[in-house]
């Protein structure tokens, strides 16, 4: 989702935007966690959604 919604163009899918509600939503559905491991996720990992996915793929080990 675009992090900059005056700006037309595609979403950026590859980010993860903890300060938008709407993505938050659909990340944690998405990932399956809750807002508070998606924040600890992105804060280890970054925002970049691949990056994010591959954090939470070692922590369930």
């Amino acid at each position: 989702m675009s992090d900059d919604r005056t700006r037309r163009g595609s979403p950026d899918r590859d980010r993860i935007d903890i300060h938008d509600p709407d993505e938050v939503r659909n990340w944690t559905e998405s990932l399956g966690v809750s807002r508070e491991e998606l924040e600890r996720a992105v804060q280890a990992a970054g925002d970049r959604a691949d990056q994010v996915r591959e954090y939470l793929r070692g922590r369930a080990s």
